[in-house]
């Protein structure tokens, strides 16, 4: 089945929901041209303490006073789920969502910033991430498991097959030697997190992170940009076979977005890529089919930059339905 990422560059809230109901597992659209709040770190930030946007600059902000001065407040929420949703202000494009009719689809899909992503991209008035301060970063997690949770469970109240994914592009900087949270403090965090986490538990990324540490979590489904990766991540076949050995699915995000990329390909020349990472796995010891059967595909990466604005991004819906018709053919 065909999926994709979450942003798209769409001006149109109308024509980008159409995008996105054009794949087999529909989603909702972070749609950051239109508004400031439609980008996935504001609309996150929503009611955590200590946060405050600078909407004519377009920038967030963090203090650690006002989190302080804020958390008393913030307790009193504690167990109002309707605390944690994502309101109409900081995300029109998710209702315009769910007010669809998406009966006829085998799944819906939302999506979140991750808790380590949101935590290292926010910085306090000294310029430190604020997942560097220990009550913070404890609060980060159980923050975005409850904005998760509310979320999983308004979208599962319209379809049964509902699941929401977290967007974890900051993943790439725990490996990273200057960073000053460890990938094994993120490791213990993130699996009380996902002890947390309601529903099918999934994760996005299109950087190159340590694979062990991912595959390795209690996840369902794993989204990558294997068009950049895929010659990186194979090389983990154990971790993938014991992964596809649990179940999980791994999202391949295979079709270009970016102009110059785009036109450098064909479906033919997608099909080939795929093959060649699945047979190389296949030669590992992954039974082909296994692979196959468990394997959704999505564009490679979203992508705001292109001179075309939506042009190349749609052409790449496209080429990935063709791309998909293909794999499902030899399913059949």
């Amino acid at each position: 089945m065909t999926t994709a990422m979450g942003i798209l560059p769409h001006g149109d809230a109308n024509k980008a929901l159409e995008l996105a109901l054009s794949v087999d597992i529909p989603f909702w659209p972070q749609l950051p041209k239109v508004s400031f709040y439609e980008d996935m770190y504001v609309q996150i930030s929503e009611h955590f303490p200590g946060i405050s946007l600078d909407m004519e600059g377009q920038a967030i902000a963090f203090s650690l006073e006002g989190f302080y001065g804020e958390l008393e407040a913030y307790l009193s929420h504690w167990e109002e789920e309707s605390f944690f949703r994502l309101s109409p202000r900081y995300s029109a494009v998710y209702h315009k969502f769910l007010e669809q009719d998406l009966s006829a689809f085998p799944h819906i899909r939302g999506q979140s910033i991750g808790p380590v992503s949101f935590g290292l991209k926010i910085l306090d008035e000294k310029k430190r991430p604020m997942i560097y301060q220990e009550e913070v970063r404890q609060l980060i997690f159980d923050f975005v498991a409850r904005k998760v949770g509310a979320q999983y469970r308004e979208m599962e109240a319209l379809h049964p097959g509902a699941f929401v994914w977290v967007d974890e592009p900051g993943l790439e900087m725990v490996f990273m030697a200057f960073t000053g949270y460890t990938g094994e403090r993120a490791l213990e965090d993130y699996r009380t997190f996902l002890e947390n986490y309601p529903g099918p538990k999934g994760v996005h990324l299109c950087g190159n992170p340590d694979w062990s540490f991912l595959l390795q979590l209690d996840l369902d489904v794993l989204s990558i940009d294997v068009l950049a990766r895929g010659h990186i991540f194979t090389r983990y076949s154990g971790e993938i076979k014991a992964f596809l050995d649990r179940g999980g699915i791994i999202s391949w995000g295979i079709t270009p977005t970016l102009t110059e990329e785009y036109q450098a390909e064909s479906a033919a020349s997608m099909i080939g890529k795929l093959e060649e990472m699945w047979r190389y796995l296949e030669g590992k010891g992954i039974p082909y089919e296994k692979i196959l059967s468990q394997a959704w595909l999505a564009p490679a990466r979203c992508c705001l930059i292109n001179a075309d604005g939506i042009k190349t991004v749609e052409n790449s819906f496209a080429l990935l339905k063709r791309v998909s018709d293909h794999f499902k053919a030899r399913l059949a």
